[in-house]
């Protein structure tokens, strides 16, 4: 399949603060809303008929129409309400797919990395928490200051309740709802919670005096994330932000705005650790060139494309 997995459906160019209602993504919804779709393309056309079929209700099911988009599951056919089923999904999801049930860590890695490197209509939180938060730890109350202002240096204005219920859609999709309090109706946990890459910390007190839980990304090396996946979303990621490029200098791939480096916390060590082996391999896609001021990668112009068999075949 084509390497790209983020950006076939688009139908906006600026960032996206709403459209998941109240609702994180739960873990059986992607599932169900795929076999559904394949069933009947039409799902999506009339809310009542949707809610039937899906067992959920009416804002629930508008929910997971957003998330079948955005984690590129399905896209809309031509201008009507009726969605058809992506590539990329029908080689995960379908019966004899790779991962119908979400049960392999790779294929959730693969789906944050669908949502949150979306160059296209990007969800502001996943953009604005994964690309361009520069501390090691938060609170709700400082990223909500930050996307507010990262907002309105858009020339974008927002409610207050908009801005706070997309960061908390954000911090659910990640943190267990044990033991947290957050703004939305969703309890139930989601997939993504398992890659624990946002954890708690603790909690401190915020300028009015009260306390608040503190979070942090998890950046120490991630084994669960094959060398294979990593190859994928590099080659996707240069595909889309620098297609013209023939080198991309190591700090763009550990540090850029929607790099793999950024996207899956990886510290540039451990950026530099994948580059180094990959590009060892025999069958490895791009040279890498280390040096004491800045490690280049160069694509081999002749090489295989690494593809979604690749992945599941190293983990398999």
């Amino acid at each position: 399949m084509s390497v790209s997995v983020v950006d076939s459906i688009a139908p906006l160019k600026g960032p996206r603060f709403s459209g998941h209602e109240t609702f994180a993504c739960r873990y059986a919804w992607l599932p169900k809303a795929y076999r559904a779709l394949k069933a009947d393309p039409d799902l999506f056309v009339d809310d009542e008929s949707a809610m039937a079929e899906l067992g959920l209700g009416k804002n629930m099911v508008r929910s997971l129409k957003f998330w079948v988009e955005v984690m590129n599951i399905a896209e809309p056919d031509g201008r009507s309400r009726r969605m058809r089923t992506t590539p990329f999904a029908d080689q995960v999801l379908s019966e004899d797919g790779f991962d119908p049930y979400l049960e392999d860590p790779q294929t959730l890695w693969l789906l944050h990395w669908v949502l949150a490197s979306r160059r296209e209509a990007p969800l502001f939180a996943w953009k604005f928490m994964l690309g361009d938060w520069t501390y090691p730890e938060f609170t709700r109350s400082e990223a909500l200051t930050a996307i507010t202002v990262a907002s309105k240096n858009l020339g974008l204005e927002h409610s207050n309740v908009t801005l706070g219920q997309h960061l908390d859609i954000f911090l659910h999709t990640y943190l267990s709802t044990r033991g947290q309090s957050f703004g939305i109706e969703d309890s139930l946990d989601g997939p993504f919670v398992n890659l624990q890459l946002l954890l708690p910390l603790g909690e401190r007190r915020n300028d009015t005096g009260r306390w608040e839980p503190v979070f942090g990304f998890r950046r120490e090396p991630k084994p669960d994330i094959s060398d294979k996946l990593f190859d994928y979303c590099l080659a996707d990621y240069w595909t889309r932000f620098s297609p013209e490029e023939g080198t991309l200098p190591l700090r763009q791939i550990a540090l850029g705005p929607s790099s793999p480096g950024q996207v899956f916390k990886l510290s540039e060590d451990d950026v530099r650790t994948r580059l180094e082996e990959s590009s060892a391999r025999r069958d490895a896609t791009y040279t890498y060139q280390p040096s004491a001021v800045q490690g280049l990668v160069s694509r081999k112009t002749r090489a295989k494309a690494v593809i979604l068999d690749d992945i599941y075949d190293e983990v398999g």
